[in-house]
């Protein structure tokens, strides 16, 4: 089965607003990603991003929904991914609501990647319980499909209560949700509960980034492995989507032979998803870049 591809919206790039940051570049860029065969666009999530963290390599992001809404605007087939979408830093409520209201605006093509995080700072200043974020987070994922599948929820949280809360409209299904991380919890978490797994290259800083290390194809096979034999322990027979986040394992300053060299092995392991993030000074080379990758590796 071919691998799909997703491109990143480079939303971040706040040092050139005017190129990279704004509804027209949205539009253009995903209007690109569409044309040339790219499955779907993602952005990530950092409501309150810290400046140490900035200051030494940290990003900046727009609302993952928001962002998304005018990239399903602009286009009509392209799917929309969170990558990865933190959902300890909202009410569980107010999280269902954004997620039900792009699903539907959308059309359905909404694909929910989120994880448990890492970023202590952005915790903090939240005002959200960094320690107990695991738990927040299947707390999280439990109100919202609930929710989302039209239930009137009552539900005692560890900070909020209801009596039975209903959203409407409900969307036609729950979309897809893949759980974010490297580590072995959240491995559990994707294979026991949901449709899919996004592990990351790591580059070398697990540590900071909380998670276990990821940073050549060796160590992504063995955890796709763990994760496969995870699965066959507790009985699940449905197909797992497992979305990498390659970053300098697939770039452009590798050959074309040792890039679709990596994409083979990553496939054969049992990734079915790459994200793609091309370099470019503009938003015209930014495209460009895209397009070359779309007509090597997608319609090549």
């Amino acid at each position: 089965m071919p691998i799909s591809y997703s491109l990143e919206l480079p939303t971040h790039r706040v040092e050139a607003p005017d190129e990279f940051v704004s509804a027209e570049a949205i539009a253009e860029i995903v209007r690109a990603a569409e044309d040339c065969g790219f499955s779907a666009v993602h952005v990530t999530d950092h409501p309150a991003p810290d400046a140490r963290w900035l200051d030494h390599g940290g990003h900046h992001a727009l609302d993952p929904f928001v962002a998304l809404s005018f990239a399903a605007a602009a286009t009509s087939t392209i799917r929309l991914l969170t990558n990865v979408y933190i959902a300890a830093y909202r009410n569980p409520f107010l999280g269902a609501k954004s997620v039900q209201s792009l699903d539907v605006l959308s059309g359905g093509r909404l694909i929910l990647g989120t994880a448990a995080g890492y970023l202590k700072p952005e915790f903090r200043a939240l005002g959200v319980d960094f320690d107990n974020r695991g738990a927040l987070l299947d707390e999280a994922l439990d109100v919202l499909t609930q929710t989302l599948r039209g239930d009137d929820v009552a539900y005692q949280g560890t900070t909020f209560s209801s009596r039975g809360v209903r959203l409407r409209p409900v969307p036609e299904r729950v979309p897809p949700i893949w759980i974010g991380g490297n580590s072995k919890p959240a491995v559990r978490r994707a294979v026991s509960r949901f449709q899919g797994w996004a592990p990351f290259n790591t580059f070398g800083y697990a540590t900071a980034s909380r998670t276990a290390e990821i940073s050549t194809l060796d160590e992504l096979e063995a955890a796709i492995s763990w994760a496969r034999s995870y699965a066959r322990e507790i009985g699940r027979t449905d197909p797992l989507d497992i979305c990498f986040s390659a970053g300098n394992l697939i770039d452009d300053n590798r050959s074309l032979d040792e890039r679709q060299a990596g994409i083979d092995r990553m496939a054969s392991a049992g990734v079915t998803w790459l994200t793609v993030a091309p370099g470019g000074d503009d938003r015209a080379e930014l495209i460009e870049r895209a397009r070359s990758f779309a007509k090597e590796f997608i319609r090549g």
